[in-house]
């Protein structure tokens, strides 16, 4: 029988063939890029600061001696802007005092939540391809991962068959839109019939929101504004892709006071409290204007076009994404069928690195995503056209 700790090495993709610890595909793929002086589009974070305004207010923060323990539960001035943000743009009003925590960025909510609701004995159901994180975590908590498969070129699941993943033992799904890794936004339809399926087998949904900010067209529609969905949705968001600060790791989860009060009863022994200096510098930039956040989402526009026509010269089909700053490549029209194999070689072949989706799969959904890349865009322009230019190079080395 496996250990909590297998099972989210498992998960993690962090075991080698014969089971013990091995390093990740994305520390190989960053090793590699290194090797070789390859542009790095596998890793996903932006290579330049957010808004000025928001360092300066950080560094003077700072400055005043605001390096001490922040409340757990975070600063009641970025609480309240949170609870502002969310009414601006999505009508919800969370209380700043009972229904929203400070995390250490998303990934620590997320992983709160779910040691704080789920264990041996319960199903957490995930799309799949999933963000690594949740496996990891699902693995700790002792629940059983089960999945729902995306398919391409959409990504949209099965909706007439979704019910068939859910079963008794579902206490949690987890709804992560816009989505990484494949970039797709779920429509109202599709998240109608999540939060059916989830008051049907009373299950918790855990909405990874993250992305938020960051669409092409398709408005954003949060889970917790949906008929029927408030009471039993946990929320969670970041500073981190919204304003490019993601080494400050600021997050946030809202939603009823009883389940974000089991959630940071976990955080409390995670990290206790987060980056005191940096919460008034995010609680103003909740406060931007918005036309901050519309040219922010223009801007990521442009840098995914420069992406996806170098992807299209190489001769890969190219899945434009409705969100995130994640674009999806598929190799089968170069007569490749391993997108692994081909992510170890990019690097030396044409200097640019890139991560293979199955590795955000189980076996099962690894076979369906097995000719994918995943490239990141959130680059500087300049860095874009020099790898869209090598990319271009492909078809002639492979």
């Amino acid at each position: 029988m496996s250990t909590p700790w297998q099972r989210t090495a498992e998960g993690a993709n962090l075991l080698s063939s014969d089971g013990t610890l091995g390093v990740t595909i994305f520390e190989e793929i960053t090793t590699l890029a290194n090797q070789h002086n390859a542009i790095n589009l596998g890793q996903g974070f932006p290579d330049e600061d957010g808004p000025a305004e928001l360092n300066r207010l950080a560094q003077e923060a700072i400055a005043r001696g605001e390096n001490q323990y922040a409340p757990g539960k975070g600063l009641l001035d970025l609480r309240r802007a949170v609870s502002e943000h969310q009414n601006r743009f999505y009508g919800l009003t969370p209380d700043p005092e009972t229904e929203i925590i400070i995390s250490t960025g998303a990934t620590e909510a997320i992983a709160a939540t779910i040691l704080a609701l789920t264990g041996p004995g319960d199903e957490v159901l995930t799309f799949e391809p999933f963000y690594d994180s949740y496996g990891a975590m699902i693995g700790l908590s002792g629940a059983t991962h089960t999945t729902a498969a995306l398919l391409a070129p959409d990504f949209m699941p099965d909706v007439a068959a979704l019910e068939n993943s859910f079963s008794p033992r579902t206490k949690m799904v987890i709804i992560n839109n816009p989505h990484n890794p494949t970039g797709a936004m779920f429509p109202v339809e599709v998240l109608n019939e999540v939060v059916r399926l989830a008051i049907k087998y009373d299950a918790v949904i855990l909405t990874d929101e993250v992305y938020e900010h960051l669409t092409f067209g398709p408005r954003h529609i949060p889970v917790a504004t949906l008929p029927g969905a408030a009471e039993r949705t946990l929320t969670i968001s970041s500073a981190g892709k919204t304003f490019s600060f993601t080494g400050w790791k600021i997050g946030w989860l809202s939603g009823p006071a009883e389940l974000v009060a089991a959630a940071r009863t976990v955080k409390q022994f995670l990290s206790y409290s987060s980056g005191t200096p940096f919460q008034g510098a995010i609680a103003a930039g909740l406060r931007m204007d918005d036309e901050f956040f519309t040219d922010a989402a223009a801007t990521l526009a442009r840098k995914r076009d420069i992406l996806a026509e170098g992807l299209r010269a190489a001769g890969f089909d190219v899945y434009l994404p409705q969100g995130t700053y994640f674009i999806n490549a598929d190799t089968q029209k170069l007569g490749i069928t391993d997108a692994t194999a081909l992510a170890r070689r990019l690097p030396e072949l044409v200097g640019v690195a890139a991560i293979p989706v199955p590795v955000f799969c189980h076996p099962e959904g690894a076979t369906r995503t097995r000719s994918l890349l995943r490239f990141a865009f959130c680059k500087q322009v300049p860095l874009l056209e020099q790898a869209a230019g090598r990319l271009a190079t492909l078809r002639d080395k492979i």
